[in-house]
């Protein structure tokens, strides 16, 4: 995140309090209170605030929790490893109220590891914007949601429903 200052912002969602994070331009960082990897790589020097990215970020998150589709998308910027940020980047591809499979998305990047797919997808730092709740068990099942199986399936629900493709 280098020099730029970074902002923090408590959201009130319907599924409970989120932090926004941002650093320059981007989000850097979107996670509900609790959840595994909570606020993992925010800057120490963080401060709350509010500027324009984070209010277009609250805009988006509005929108998306009234059940509509937000015709825009915050700027993202996203800290990992190269396999992270490219797992992270196949996840923005699910579009709303569809699901993918670990294993899935393991064969759209050509890996051999749903296992290693998995602990990034856990990893994701921006979460419903980047969305890692659209992934699912081989079977269809509802597994491994840093902020818990119950916000993953009203996600979802919110979306219309869970078609696997």
């Amino acid at each position: 995140m280098n020099e730029k200052t970074a902002y923090t912002h408590r959201y009130a969602s319907p599924l409970g309090d989120m932090l926004i994070a941002a650093s320059g331009e981007s989000v850097t960082g979107l996670w509900f209170y609790g959840a595994r990897h909570f606020a993992a790589g925010l800057e120490e020097n963080a401060r709350e605030g509010c500027p324009q990215v984070i209010r277009d970020t609250v805009r988006w998150l509005d929108i998306y929790f009234s059940g509509a589709q937000p015709d825009f998308m915050p700027p993202v910027e996203l800290h990992g490893t190269e396999f992270c940020r490219a797992v992270w980047a196949e996840l923005m591809k699910i579009p709303r109220g569809e699901t993918r499979s670990y294993g899935d998305v393991a064969k759209r990047l050509g890996v051999n590891s749903a296992q290693a797919v998995g602990a990034a997808v856990g990893r994701n730092p921006v979460c419903i914007i980047v969305p890692c709740h659209r992934v699912v068990g081989a079977n269809g099942s509802l597994v491994g949601y840093a902020a818990g199986l119950y916000k993953k399936e009203r996600l979802l629900a919110l979306e219309g429903g869970i078609k696997n493709v």
